[in-house]
């Protein structure tokens, strides 16, 4: 029997790691949509896919439906991650938090049942899940199975697929189709890719240089202060460690205390910590080298989201804006985890094929 063709459609796609997760798992991705324009270069290079420059409250079921082939022995999917921001931990404690960025999610579900898709994948933070907000996840659940969805979600530890970050992400997978879940995990704890194996052979760098064969092996410049700082801050070490003399005024105080990772040195044999739009500054995480006086760089950055050196992310990458690839880098979702979302929909059609 002839295998079905997978085509997709990624809502909020970004710079594409999703879609390319997929398109290397053998899905014909078919276009994304996302409100930020400079990712078109990125997405539409890299997955095939065409980028729409558009609201998602502005896309109608009938132009997604356009385009699908709709054609025999064909499986749809729709695909998203919606902005996590407004589910933060920060966005909860933010009195002035925009509450109608929850109507994102909303505004997917809406679509699902504007579209009907053959499957459904979304991912997003686990705070989604927590108590507060509940109750926007489960109208979303709720409007799937309303469209006869089966469906299940788990927050996955994505050192558990090969993805070298300790991030952790909810991820839903639904099907008209029948039963759908997850694939079990591919690597036990002894077995996690590790802070070493992706960046240990890398050229080094000092604060502020590039590598002259690799422009996006580039790292932020320094201060004399915090030079100071980071060579101050041992092996796995962080500002904690530092002389009185080098603390900021706010790590002085008690709720200061609390953010022990600021400032921190990655440590070789562990997964990184999570990438975010900040990662290639050494004030906004344990994004310091393990042993190199510098924040990580926007390509050690990359190769931990699994995004390959293949991967354009700019049309001259000889001028890479690193605030810009930050961005692109931590928004995005690993292309590994779309990998894994892709097996997952594999092995779910050939179950419901037998």
């Amino acid at each position: 029997m002839r295998h079905p063709k997978v085509e997709v459609v990624d809502l909020f796609c970004g710079i594409g790691g999703l879609s390319y997760g997929m398109k290397t798992a053998g899905f014909n991705i078919l276009a994304g949509y996302d409100l930020d324009w400079t990712c078109q270069y990125a997405y539409e290079t890299n997955t095939g896919g065409k980028f729409f420059y558009k609201d998602v409250k502005e896309v109608t079921g009938d132009e997604i439906q356009a385009l699908y082939s709709n054609k025999k022995n064909t499986i749809r999917v729709l695909a998203g991650c919606a902005p996590c921001q407004p589910f933060s931990s920060y966005a909860h404690t933010n009195k002035h938090k925009d509450e109608n960025k929850y109507n994102l999610l909303y505004e997917f579900g809406r679509l699902v049942k504007q579209v009907h898709p053959d499957i459904v994948t979304m991912e997003n933070v686990p705070a989604i899940a927590a108590f507060k907000l509940k109750s926007v996840l489960g109208d979303f659940v709720k409007a799937l199975q309303d469209e006869n969805y089966r469906m299940r979600y788990q927050v996955v530890y994505c050192p558990d697929y090969g993805i070298p970050q300790t991030r952790k992400r909810l991820v839903l997978l639904a099907s008209r189709l029948g039963d759908i879940q997850l694939i079990s995990s591919t690597h036990k704890k002894e077995e996690y890719v590790t802070v070493r194996d992706i960046i240990g052979n890398l050229p080094p760098l000092k604060a502020g240089e590039s590598c002259p064969t690799d422009p996006l092996h580039r790292c932020r410049a320094l201060s004399d202060l915090n030079l100071k700082r980071i060579q101050a801050t041992p092996y796995g070490g962080s500002w904690k460690d530092w002389p009185k003399e080098l603390l900021l005024d706010c790590h002085q105080k008690e709720g200061g205390k609390s953010f022990g990772s600021v400032y921190g040195r990655m440590v070789w044999d562990e997964p990184s910590p999570t990438m975010t739009t900040l990662c290639t500054g050494i004030g906004n995480g344990r994004f310091g080298h393990p042993v190199q006086d510098r924040a990580i760089s926007a390509r050690e950055a990359a190769l931990f989201q699994t995004f390959p050196t293949t991967y354009k992310f700019f049309p001259d990458e000889q001028n890479v804006s690193l605030s810009k690839a930050s961005r692109y880098i931590g928004n995005a979702v690993p292309p590994r985890l779309g990998e894994v979302i892709a097996e997952s929909i594999k092995n779910h059609i050939k179950n419901i094929k037998e």
